[in-house]
């Protein structure tokens, strides 16, 4: 089946399994330099995919719209000491993030 505006079924891809979806954007300084026009360009995608719903207009879920970015080593040197916890040199160690209902933190507290 020959779908106008596809090219044909060839090797993994078929046509017919197209669904109208938007994908992701991705920006980054291929030389791995940092700016805060990356973290710019990040956000005007993210403004761009307001018509797929990615809005947060639900309170109580979400859909994963959101960016994602490096957090600078040394503020987080200040933080983790600043609680008392001492970190690695930049690049020695990684970061978990999650979100836990209050109940949960007063357990682990």
């Amino acid at each position: 089946m020959s779908i106008p505006g596809l090219p044909p079924k060839q090797g993994l891809y078929d046509p017919e399994q197209e669904k109208d979806s938007c994908g992701i954007g991705f920006v980054v300084n291929i030389k791995g330099q940092k700016s805060h026009t990356i973290v710019q360009q990040g956000l005007q995608i993210l403004e761009s995919l307001s018509h797929r719903g990615a809005q947060g207009c639900d309170p109580c879920t979400g859909d994963g719209a959101g960016i994602l970015l490096q957090v600078p080593h040394e503020f987080l040197k200040r933080a983790a000491g600043d609680a008392g916890v001492f970190l690695p040199n930049a690049g020695e160690y990684g970061v978990g993030m999650m979100t836990c209902r209050s109940r949960a933190m007063r357990l682990v507290s």
